[in-house]
């Protein structure tokens, strides 16, 4: 693990010097509160432990913001009058990419990240740095269903879909929302080390590294909705009996089909081939007996899988977690049973992974 991070000097209004790092986050009107409130608790909550961190509010002309719940929130100051960060953080919206559109926000954003050691975007905040160029040549993350976007409208910007947060040399960027905690946390652990960031999300009560990436989270978990009668009928045909060992000629056959024809079909629809058809409806009937609370021997048996072991591989291969750690995060959220005793034990055993090595 590397040392914590050097801090530079800054001096406090009353000219003493203050070893505090700098953060300065931008806010914006639609701007999503928890992309900015989840990260600000956690630096506040550092100087619990350490005299860690100056947090201050920018908007692009010193006026107050109103986020996308309605919340006029007030800022310290203008971008132009924000002095030296050592990091600015951009939070994300359900606008983007069109609330980072204005002129008077990418300059605001470009005139923060000069200030600054370090940038980084929550969720959708991405297409702010990536507008403005601070992403040109950079692997970068955001919120699963932005990651399209932004590949397509930035093809410069290496886009890695599935993962939490990544670091690109001084860039961060985070998946959406609770993601910016992760972030958040990944960043007082290079500031003060793993102890401190731990200490710190025991006390929020979250893990310090969750498994598997945002994957899980996706819309896209599921399997891709069928639209013509070809596809319909291949997913009638594995749903009716998921332990059915068809093989391709059999399941061209059901659809009264050629295997060519089958292939291209499929291929067009859904951009993928028959046989990883099959494979993510199998999982789709595996997803729905995990979140039922079925036993992993019972998933595997009854979505045609040849052994628990076969559907363990399948499933981490997939979403990048186990079938129990997902049932564990996604059957229920265990109000009044005896998965609420979160509080009764520390949450957190390992330091923070990010997801990309710093150049």
């Amino acid at each position: 693990m590397s040392p914590p991070r050097q801090v530079s000097r800054t001096t406090d209004p009353l000219g003493a010097p203050s070893r505090r790092r700098q953060v300065g986050i931008f806010l914006f009107d639609q701007v999503k509160t928890l992309d900015f409130v989840g990260p600000a608790e956690v630096f506040t909550e550092a100087n619990q432990r350490v005299d860690g961190y100056d947090v201050r509010f920018f908007s692009h002309d010193g006026q107050d913001v109103v986020t996308s719940m309605g919340l006029r929130v007030g800022v310290d100051a203008a971008a132009a009058d924000s002095g030296p960060l050592d990091l600015v953080i951009v939070p994300g919206s359900e606008s983007a990419p069109q609330v980072y559109r204005p002129e008077e926000v990418q300059t605001a954003v470009r005139l923060l990240a000069a200030r600054a050691e370090r940038v980084a975007s929550i969720c959708s905040g991405a297409f702010a740095l990536a507008v403005t160029g601070l992403l040109d040549g950079k692997s970068a993350t955001t919120h699963w269903k932005f990651t399209g976007a932004l590949a397509t409208a930035y093809p410069s910007i290496d886009v890695r879909p599935d993962s939490i947060f990544v670091r690109d040399g001084d860039t961060y960027s985070s998946a959406g929302v609770a993601a910016g905690i992760d972030l958040a946390l990944a960043i007082v652990e290079e500031d003060h080390g793993a102890d401190v960031a731990r200490s710190i999300a025991q006390l929020l009560l979250v893990y310090m590294r969750r498994s598997g990436g945002q994957s899980q989270f996706s819309a896209s978990v599921r399997a891709k909705p069928a639209r013509t009668s070809i596809a319909k009928a291949v997913a009638d045909y594995i749903h009716g009996d998921p332990t059915r060992a068809g093989s391709l000629a059999d399941i061209a056959a059901h659809a009264n089909v050629g295997v060519r024809h089958l292939n291209r079909v499929i291929r067009d629809e859904l951009g993928m081939t028959p046989i990883q058809y099959v494979g993510s409806l199998r999982l789709d009937v595996a997803l729905g007996m995990l979140e039922a609370g079925d036993t992993v021997g019972q998933v595997a048996a009854a979505a045609g899988y040849a052994s628990p072991i076969a559907f363990r591989r399948a499933f981490a291969a997939r979403y990048n977690t186990t079938p129990s750690e997902y049932q564990r995060r996604f059957r229920t959220t265990g109000v009044g049973v005896a998965e609420a005793s979160l509080q009764t034990r520390s949450p957190l055993a390992d330091p923070i992974d990010g997801a990309v090595s710093p150049r």
